[in-house]
């Protein structure tokens, strides 16, 4: 097999250790062997990166196993030697036997012909970005854990507050929320703290407050309005970390925000994830392929086994599929449109990933192009054949019992 570094080290990386597989040599000889076990500290990583300088390695290989690999990575990086991170699940351990010190061996042997598919690992300031964006999904997840959790105790002391209003947790519901832990007010006079179009639902409110709240249910309701409170400051505080990090990308974000579907949030996701240079990826089918909002190719003896998309990355498909939600309920758009064609043939969960696969396409080239998204309309599909289109409606009408017969229009009468 064609060697493509005589010079390679495979890294099979732990919480507190780190095997190095150093294997050199040209392509007919047999690859001279040496074997080191590094600490993951931070003058462990020194000792290693100096070891591999030592040895004039040129190429270096590890798998994105948890979290491990970052530290060694930031380490590593400054050097200019290939560093691969190669997908775990890409990588075929050889049967038999398995030590850190095989498999620290197999990842330097693939290495050396060139059989590993480096991640894709975007540069520093993308990749802080990145943690600031995953981090505040977070909060919101823990945020809305423990709205939950506040709605079960209010069902509990039976307050149907839920049920009368929609959002609880708004301004006129977190006023009723502190006045129903503190206790001291009637169901009227919580009632009468409704604000706005709320105003008119006082008597409704009335009786939904209407409760058997004991003590237990006021001290949890006290402890969960804490943990929102302290909840919403954290969100703003990470939010303002990554404006501050977002602004040499303004335009970038402001030209996705011209996505139907695609607000600030989901723009921000892009960016993180994906970062605003588009040359790591060759084309918009590898990017969407990536993020796993593609459909799946599986096919053995000329069958095709299933459809379904790789598991990608979650955290930008997740946000995808929020944003097709959104777009396809957004008036005058070519998503929705095409939304409702595939939701009628292919169904509700398949027409929302076809749609996040048409946002991250439209994200790709909107980056890679530093041009403003145009929407191709709703009748865009219907003008591609008209007489597909005409013929298709024409039979339809028939269908109900309806005669006929089409004609060109005319130009508009004046006035």
């Amino acid at each position: 097999m064609e060697v493509m570094f005589d010079r390679a080290c495979g890294l099979d990386v732990h919480r507190d250790t780190i095997v190095a597989c150093f294997l050199a040599g040209a392509n007919e000889a047999r690859p001279k062997k040496e074997v080191r076990t590094f600490r993951t500290h931070t003058r462990g990583l020194f000792e290693l990166r100096d070891w591999l300088l030592e040895q004039k390695v040129a190429a270096i290989a590890m798998e994105s196993t948890g979290v491990y690999w970052k530290a060694i990575y930031g380490v590593l990086e400054t050097e200019t030697w290939s560093l691969v991170v190669a997908n775990a699940e890409h990588v075929k351990k050889v049967p038999g036997r398995k030590t850190d010190v095989k498999d620290a061996e197999w990842l330097a042997r693939l290495l050396r012909s060139g059989l590993l598919r480096a991640s894709f690992v975007p540069p520093p300031p993308i990749r802080d970005l990145r943690e600031l964006s995953r981090y505040r999904t977070k909060l919101v997840q823990e945020r809305v854990r423990e709205r939950t959790r506040t709605i079960k105790v209010l069902e509990a002391a039976n307050v149907k507050l839920a049920g009368t209003i929609s959002d609880v947790f708004g301004v006129s519901g977190v006023a009723m929320l502190h006045a129903l832990a503190a206790g001291t007010s009637t169901p009227r006079a919580i009632a009468e703290l409704a604000k706005g179009r709320m105003r008119k639902k006082i008597d409704a409110l009335e009786v939904a407050l209407d409760s058997r709240l004991t003590e237990v249910h006021r001290e949890m309701l006290r402890i969960a309005l804490r943990r929102l409170e302290r909840a919403d400051e954290d969100i703003r505080d990470v939010e303002a970390l990554i404006e501050m990090r977002l602004s040499p990308y303004a335009v970038e974000r402001e030209k996705l925000d011209q996505i139907p579907g695609v607000d600030r949030t989901v723009a921000t996701a892009i960016l993180a994830e994906l970062g605003p240079d588009m040359s790591a990826f060759p084309s918009a089918g590898h990017v969407a392929s990536w993020a796993g909002v593609c459909p799946g190719k599986d096919e053995s003896a000329g069958r095709q086994r299933s459809g379904r998309p790789a598991s990608g990355n979650h955290h930008l498909k997740t946000l995808l599929c929020e944003a097709a939600h959104a777009a396809s309920k957004q008036r005058g758009s070519y998503l929705k449109d095409k939304f409702h064609r595939l939701k009628a043939r292919r169904g509700h969960k398949r027409a929302i990933i076809a749609i996040a696969h048409k946002i991250l396409v439209a994200a790709y080239h909107v980056l890679s192009g530093k041009r403003d998204y145009r929407d191709l309309g709703p009748n865009y599909l219907d003008e591609l054949d008209r007489t597909r289109t005409a013929k298709r409606l024409t039979s339809r009408l028939q269908a109900l019992g309806f005669s006929v017969a089409l004609s060109p229009a005319g130009p508009a009468a004046p006035g």
